[in-house]
């Protein structure tokens, strides 16, 4: 693929991991805290797989630190670059069976092992996950609609005097 192709599907992938993280937050406000983890672990292993398209590579598995660790045969310095988020990247792989199966914890189902903290954090590290994908690939993604910086209610200026 050409390097524009390899960026504008990287960009598309990005804002797919966002199009996650909105959801997480959405799911960790109506309480549903197992499943906002798992969008979160979505949205940081989209996020990753991002930078992956952009090198004209073809990203496989679920396992944002495997994501991580791959890169060091591919593009040392990401790699290096990223050392940092690597025990959190295993910390939202830890989410990513038992947030959403009966089975995938002994005798208890996803919504009664993850709490408002495990979300929270969860879409921590992701936040932090993009925020890094987006200074690699030199890319802020625009706001998904929905998305704002003013708290519900405030006024806008299409609201009039």
């Amino acid at each position: 693929m050409s390097e524009e192709k390899n960026h504008a599907e990287a960009v598309r992938w990005l804002g797919t991991a966002r199009g996650d993280l909105a959801t997480a937050r959405v799911l960790l406000a109506n309480e549903r805290h197992a499943h906002s983890c798992f969008h979160a672990q979505q949205a940081a292993e989209k996020a990753m797989k991002s930078l992956w398209y952009s090198l004209d590579r073809d990203p496989w598995g679920h396992s944002v630190r495997k994501l991580i660790d791959d890169l060091k045969e591919i593009h040392a310095d990401h790699y290096a670059r990223l050392q940092d988020i690597v025990p959190m990247a295993a910390e939202l792989d830890r989410l990513y069976i038992p947030t959403r199966y009966p089975n995938g914890l002994p005798d208890i189902l996803p919504d009664q092992a993850y709490f408002e903290r495990d979300a929270e954090r969860a879409l921590g590290i992701a936040e932090r996950l993009i925020g890094r994908m987006e200074s690699l690939l030199g890319q802020t993604s625009p706001p998904l609609p929905g998305d704002s910086t003013e708290p519900p209610g405030a006024a806008t200026a299409d609201d009039g005097p």
